[in-house]
């Protein structure tokens, strides 16, 4: 006796996009006018400004706010140029508006990832019972294939770049769930003691004991869900996600290696940047400053 499962799914699905469609509508009116925003922004201003914004966080933030200094030019002067020399490049290659297209897919991705992620990964430290339920969802969500997501996001969502999102935002979740959960349990018990000890609500103690020292595992949540969000660039493109991920799927298609290399390079250019910028997050203040 074969247990057909993957039947099941398939009904659960079609009855979601015939009962529900008002529903993913919503959510594809949502996203889109996310994405949509973005783009308009980022392919509205002028390149060289986009540039001098993302040169500067890559020094600041390794730099620790050090501004041009001896120290500071140590610690993010290589970030710095290899920013302005890596977007130039992709500008004068002509990828520069499938870049911003990319950007903008992972930063709408990501947000609403970890506007998703944070809370739930709060509720999951402060209750045991919904971190057990909540695990081995997560679990599921990380395992498997990142392709199986894009058959549902299509049927329920079209083609475009919302299942790409929606597609992403699954993938991308887990981390920042798993991270601000982990940062919170983690806090001190003395700190959490003597912090109720002087009388401090739920909330107070959240904001201004736990969050602050859960902050830099909460940032390694941030860096990881942006990172899986570009990893997923390509695989959205299958589905009509614009970027440098279609530029790389059409050269799959096409067998055009230079199409493939360029777009794939304009990708790796994006990854280092992205990483860099948000692996300091949780140290843009100088020694003096803290």
């Amino acid at each position: 006796m074969k247990i057909e499962l993957g039947k099941y799914v398939e009904k659960g699905v079609d009855w979601l996009s015939a009962n529900a469609s008002g529903f993913f509508d919503a959510i594809t009116g949502g996203v889109d006018a996310v994405v949509t925003a973005m783009q308009y922004i980022l392919l509205n201003s002028p390149f060289w400004v986009t540039i001098i914004v993302l040169a500067l966080l890559s020094y600041y933030l390794p730099a620790r706010g050090k501004l041009f200094t001896k120290a500071g030019w140590k610690a993010g002067g290589g970030m710095f140029i290899f920013t302005i020399l890596g977007l130039l490049l992709l500008y004068f290659m002509g990828y520069w508006e499938e870049t911003m297209l990319t950007i903008a897919l992972i930063l709408a991705s990501a947000l609403i990832a970890l506007a998703i992620g944070i809370p739930l990964g709060i509720y999951a430290s402060r209750n045991d019972t919904a971190d057990k339920i909540i695990r081995p969802i997560l679990d599921f969500m990380q395992t498997m294939p990142a392709f199986v997501y894009l058959i549902p996001a299509i049927i329920l969502f079209s083609v475009g770049n919302v299942p790409g999102v929606v597609a992403t935002i699954i993938f991308a979740l887990p981390p920042a769930v798993r991270l601000t959960n982990l940062g919170i349990r983690n806090v001190p018990e003395d700190v959490v003691e003597a912090s109720k000890a002087f009388g401090s609500t739920k909330k107070q103690l959240l904001f201004k004991v736990q969050l602050p020292l859960a902050m830099k595992t909460i940032l390694a949540g941030v860096n990881q869900v942006i990172m899986l969000s570009l990893s997923m660039v390509v695989i959205a493109s299958m589905v009509g996600a614009g970027g440098l991920g279609q530029a790389v799927y059409k050269g799959i298609l096409q067998a055009d290696i230079g199409l493939g290399f360029e777009a794939g390079l304009g990708i790796v250019v994006l990854a280092i940047i992205l990483d860099r910028i948000t692996q300091n997050l949780g140290f843009g203040k100088s020694k003096s400053q803290e």
